[in-house]
């Protein structure tokens, strides 16, 4: 449950150099002065051991979970963590206990550090509020969403917020350089130099995430390892932009991987693949995608390729993700595998998709048509001495359905949208309107 064990710390081997190189004190902290220089309120609190429950909101790579490494090593409170992605309703339960028996035995304070707080539910963010309240723990909430939308009203009141910043040029700059010259948990070792041009590439192109520019700077060192002459090595800017081009594919959620990953999971839920669907599902999630996200992904697929063919298929996606809301992660994990994964076997049918857009384009081509006038309402008598409602006739006094009766604009009358295919419960529905046209078999025309 400790991010921050000790032990891991001291075990370097096959730990990313941005984990390494994760300041332990206050004083190597690099950017972010408006929260912790002299004098400024966060900084001071931790210098102090006087920390409160606080929220840490920023962009990745900002020194959120780095600051709470900081609180960590200099307070004199028992620190525990938790994660919103990984943990559930049973740990932080747990977390809680542990740090009530704390107090209550040893009169020791519980700082709480929960990673992506705003991955909690609201059933999981209101079950933290009391213990917050009493003090039974310090809350350290760090999330990259806006807390307004994240965290629950009552909780964010009883927290401070401190926004972190991206880092700047300098700033990351000075990390490199750092991570470059540190024998014992960076490169120092390797006694590999980089070129300034190479540095300022990798400054630039991280955007204010230090972990990036971290991850850049170790895989070109890799490479300038491989690819140099052993003797007088070097990282250059060839390097650095060989891997950047590697590092955007695993680490860049904007990128063109995490696209085709989105693209493979909507193609394999569209052919019918359960078993490609689930795998392309959870690399998306093993990658730290948004399960929100997907939901969305298969409330949209539930309509747009399933549509009628089950309309169940759509109840699904709202039940599972009603659920998840409900559920957080890791539990809420089994709704979108059943959502998933009754997605993929259901028939399928773009059909009101297409129906839609064709009426769409209708729409936009030929502007406000007018209402056909028995198709207009009649509130008052002038409407109706105007022809309002006149000539219109009520399908149930004829038995449900006024044969040869039309609705479209004059315009457009006997233009078809809708076309069901012979798929799932669209086939019961295609044979429906045909009888209803009179049409004869459905199926008619297809043979």
């Amino acid at each position: 449950m400790d991010l921050f064990d000790h032990q891991e710390r001291k075990n370097v081997d096959g730990v990313p150099l941005a984990d390494r190189m994760r300041p332990q004190r206050l004083d190597e902290v690099v950017g972010q002065q408006h929260l912790v220089g002299p004098d400024k309120l966060l900084g001071a609190a931790i210098r102090s051991d006087e920390v409160a429950s606080m929220i840490l909101w920023g962009p990745p790579g900002t020194g959120k979970t780095t600051l709470a490494r900081v609180v960590a090593g200099e307070t004199r409170a028992r620190f525990a963590t938790l994660s919103a992605v990984l943990d559930g309703v049973a740990d932080l339960r747990r977390a809680v206990s542990e740090a009530t028996e704390q107090r209550r035995v040893y009169g020791k304070r519980t700082i709480l550090f929960v990673d992506e707080i705003h991955r909690f539910n609201k059933a999981q963010q209101d079950a933290l509020l009391p213990h917050v309240e009493r003090g039974t723990v310090v809350l350290i909430g760090a999330t990259t969403e806006n807390p307004s939308f994240a965290v629950n009203a009552a909780l964010l009141s009883r927290a401070r917020v401190f926004e972190l910043q991206p880092l700047s040029i300098d700033d990351l700059r000075v990390l490199l350089e750092r991570a470059l010259g540190d024998s014992e948990r960076g490169l120092g070792a390797l006694q590999l130099p980089a070129d300034a041009t190479a540095l300022s590439t990798i400054a630039t192109a991280a955007q204010g995430d230090a972990r990036r520019a971290l991850d850049v700077l170790e895989a070109a060192a890799k490479h300038a390892r491989r690819t140099g002459e052993e003797d007088d090595a070097q990282i250059t800017v060839a390097d650095v932009e060989e891997a950047m081009a590697s590092a955007t594919l695993l680490y860049d959620r904007s990128g063109e991987e995490h696209f085709n990953v989105i693209s493979a999971f909507i193609k394999s839920l569209r052919g019918s693949d359960p078993d490609a669907a689930l795998y392309w599902m959870m690399r998306m999630l093993e990658a730290g995608e948004d399960p929100l996200f997907i939901l969305r992904r298969m409330l949209v697929f539930a309509s747009e390729d399933i549509g009628n063919a089950d309309p169940n298929a759509l109840r699904v996606a709202v039940t599972a993700d009603t659920a998840f809301q409900r559920l957080g992660m890791p539990e809420g994990t089994h709704a979108l595998s059943q959502c998933c994964l009754y997605l993929a076997c259901a028939p399928k049918s773009n059909a009101s998709y297409k129906a839609w857009r064709a009426a769409q384009q209708d729409v936009k081509k030929r502007g406000a048509l007018a209402v056909p006038k028995k198709l207009r309402n009649a509130a008052t008598k002038h409407m109706k001495a105007w022809g309002y409602g006149e000539g219109y006739r009520y399908p149930h006094d004829e038995g449900g359905f006024s044969r040869g009766e039309t609705y479209l604009p004059d315009e457009l009358s006997g233009n078809r949208y809708y076309e069901p295919l012979d798929s799932g419960i669209e086939t019961r529905i295609r044979e429906r309107l045909a009888t209803l046209r009179g049409e004869g078999d459905a199926d008619t025309d297809d043979e």
